[in-house]
């Protein structure tokens, strides 16, 4: 395993992205763990896009503009979705939750961020390559290894994130005007996020 292979999936893993703000709002509206369930979903959400790039199936997506954009814009409906929904929940943020959103619903809400994100695959496609030549004896045993090591990777970093969100949430879900910039903060996080995936070419 090369040294290049760690330190490029470390990077690309701790630069913020729409499962970072998603995990950080879970750790902060709902604790600890919730963060650690929001980042197993978005973790979840990276299974299709290696499925698709190891199996070659991101080369149609690639070659398909129309492919591309259906569901890049469907990304981006969901991030919108995603920020009206974050100002408008204003009982997410408090010391007394009553009802702890389910599992399966932030599960579910993690893995459709990231797989409505057209670009992962197509990342996958070409960044999973760079680690495996083409004519090397279980070549698609090492690609599933090393998407597995990304993977992992991907649910501690994002723990991370989430747990020092969880952290504070103390500090800061008992003052109403830093809940209300919080939840706008995220919201407008979520929208960059859309903006940015909308703007994306193929």
């Amino acid at each position: 395993m090369s040294v290049e292979f760690w330190l490029t999936t470390l990077v690309i893993v701790i630069t913020p992205g729409t499962g970072v703000v998603y995990t950080m709002a879970a750790g902060l509206s709902r604790g600890a763990r919730a963060s650690v369930v929001a980042s197993l979903g978005c973790t979840l959400g990276i299974v299709p896009h290696m499925a698709a790039a190891i199996t070659g199936l991101a080369a149609l997506l690639h070659t398909s503009q129309l492919a591309f954009e259906i569901l890049k814009y469907a990304g981006v409906a969901y991030l919108l979705y995603m920020a009206i929904s974050t100002l408008r929940d204003k009982s997410a943020l408090t010391v007394e939750n009553a009802e702890p959103e389910p599992v399966r619903k932030v599960i579910v809400s993690g893995i459709v961020l990231n797989l409505l994100n057209p670009k992962l695959t197509i990342f996958f496609f070409a960044f999973l390559p760079q680690f495996v030549a083409a004519n090397e004896s279980g070549a698609f045993i090492k690609m599933v290894g090393l998407s597995a090591i990304f993977m992992a990777m991907t649910f501690v970093v994002f723990i991370g994130y989430g747990m020092f969100a969880a952290s504070i949430r103390n500090h800061v879900i008992s003052r109403p005007k830093v809940l209300t910039w919080i939840r706008r903060v995220f919201a407008a996080a979520f929208i960059a996020l859309g903006a940015r995936l909308a703007l994306a070419g193929m």
